[in-house]
C-alpha cells in the first residue's frame, strides 16, 4: 500500500474553502488543524521507515489523528 499524506482539504475536498476560512479566523480551529497536520507528518515518517517506534505508539496516533479529524469535520459543518 503506497503511503500518503492525509491533509485536511484532501480528506475534505467539497470544504476546501471552508477549511481555509477557519484556518485563517478562528484560532481553535487552527490549533487542531496543525496538530492534526504534525500527527499526519509523524505518521508518515513512522511508516515510512524514517522514525522507528512501536506498533502500539503508531496505533495510538493514529486513534488521535482520527479524533482531531472528527472533531474538525464537526467544526467545519457548523461553521457558516
Amino acid at each position: 500500500m503506497p503511503l500518503t499524506h492525509h491533509p485536511l482539504v484532501q480528506e475534505f475536498p467539497e470544504h476546501k474553502d471552508k477549511v481555509h476560512a477557519l484556518k485563517t479566523s478562528n484560532n481553535f480551529f487552527h490549533h487542531l488543524m496543525e496538530r492534526y497536520e504534525s500527527i499526519d507528518k509523524q505518521i508518515y515518517r513512522i511508516e515510512s521507515g524514517e522514525e522507528p517506534t512501536s506498533d502500539d505508539y503508531v496505533n495510538r496516533l493514529g486513534k488521535e489523528r482520527l479524533q482531531l479529524k472528527d472533531e474538525l469535520y464537526q467544526i467545519i459543518l457548523t461553521a457558516k
